[in-house]
């Protein structure tokens, strides 16, 4: 399973980059076919686990994974659908903060989650100007979903690391997955927004798909005796 999930998401990122060179058009079929294929293949990896930390938090990580993978089939049909795919992604971010606050109330730990909002106040400062009036309230939506979502992952992080409980590695598995989601949204926006990226496709899906890895990885027990969640 990790190794489909590594060649599909190699066969994305190639796609996207052969597909933006001179005549490499006739490439994008390997994106078109590899992206939504290796958001299933995590789906199915996180669907695998035998011993879930809980069923509650695996079943909304599924449900952010299956929207995430709704996003991804909505930005690339040949319709511009980006407002409708941010819709699916800012409800999969939504999923995601729910199985986040499953054990540590949200804002648990405010200098995570200030941190992390912050930060999109910083992204979104420095967009604002080339963002299309149409896409203000929207992103603004967005962009806080996400910030909550990451501040919370790492802030349950925080928590279970200073607890030293069974929930310690999976909650960092997590916290990193929100922190890449995070950067490759970064990424794409100021990809689409305002500057052109070199190899963009190669640090926005880079970062994409290790954030679907390492939430996915976020559902499987640490050890036996791992039943905080329970």
């Amino acid at each position: 399973m990790a190794l489909g999930v590594l060649l599909t998401a190699l066969g994305a990122i190639a796609g996207a980059m052969l597909a933006d060179t001179e005549d490499g058009s006739q490439w994008m079929w390997l994106h078109w076919a590899c992206k939504p294929l290796a958001t299933s293949l995590v789906f199915a990896l996180a669907w695998r686990v035998r011993e879930p930390i809980s069923a509650r938090y695996r079943a909304w990580v599924l449900g952010g994974l299956g929207l995430a993978l709704v996003g991804d089939v909505l930005l690339m049909l040949p319709q511009d659908l980006f407002v409708e795919g941010l819709v699916a992604f800012l409800f999969a971010h939504v999923c995601f903060l729910v199985a986040l606050t499953g054990d540590v109330r949200l804002g648990a730990k405010p200098i995570a989650l200030l941190i992390c909002v912050g930060y999109a106040v910083l992204c979104m400062w420095s967009l604002w100007p080339t963002l299309p009036e149409e896409l203000h309230l929207p992103i603004v939506v967005y962009t806080l979903v996400l910030a909550l979502m990451g501040g919370q992952a790492v802030g349950r992080a925080w928590h279970h690391a200073l607890a030293r409980d069974a929930l310690a590695n999976p909650a960092w598995l997590a916290g990193a997955g929100s922190i890449l989601f995070m950067l490759s949204d970064t990424l794409l926006a100021w990809n689409r927004f305002r500057i052109s990226l070199p190899l963009a496709a190669l640090w926005i899906l880079g970062c994409y798909f290790g954030a679907l890895w390492l939430l996915a990885r976020s559902v499987m027990r640490a050890s036996p005796e791992d039943s905080a969640l329970r």
